[in-house]
């Protein structure tokens, strides 16, 4: 006899109002732009069909410091969290996680556990290509994503948006935002 499929606990309280993030989406790609970026178009759309703030949008090359200039530019701008999407592979030219690892004043070790499980169910041992991690930025949530946009889909539907939604219990991430730069 098979055991049951592990299934995520939480549910969404229909009854509460959402409060929306003011989100931040960034593709990392040396060959994406505007037109060809079909994981960031998807990861926007998300966010505003969540009922989420895209309060910006942007493309940057596979290069340290044009990420870490573009995720620090935002956090100064107040966004709440920056989902970024690409370069979290591991050939020559994936430098997201030395990018923004760096920047973390605490990461989020959690989030790669569960975005891999989630992973496995639809890619199997591809997963293991990925390294996606998550952390805070100066009190911003900062989540970085693989650049396809079956990585995209999976990493926000099951990861991200339900710890983005201020309906989801028996806890979220927006419910902390208040306290994450205490002393």
């Amino acid at each position: 006899m098979n055991a049951p499929a592990l299934a995520p606990g939480g549910k969404i309280d229909t009854a509460k109002p959402l409060k929306p993030v003011k989100v931040a989406v960034l593709t990392i790609s040396d060959t994406r732009d505007e037109e060809s970026d079909t994981s960031g178009a998807l990861l926007a759309g998300r966010v505003k069909d969540a009922g989420h703030d895209l309060a910006a949008r942007s493309i940057v090359k596979d290069d340290v410091e044009e990420i870490r200039a573009r995720i620090l530019a935002w956090v100064a701008d107040g966004m709440e969290a920056i989902v970024t999407t690409g370069g979290t592979g591991i050939t020559g030219r994936d430098v997201t996680p030395e990018a923004v690892r760096p920047l973390f004043d605490k990461e989020l070790d959690g989030f790669a556990v569960v975005f891999h499980m989630v992973s496995y169910a639809s890619v199997g041992l591809s997963t293991l290509q990925s390294r996606a991690l998550a952390g805070l930025v100066k009190g911003c949530f900062v989540f970085c994503l693989p650049g396809s946009n079956g990585a995209v889909k999976d990493g926000w539907d099951k990861v991200i948006s339900p710890q983005l939604d201020s309906r989801h219990g028996p806890c979220n991430m927006v419910e902390l935002m208040p306290r994450l730069m205490e002393a």
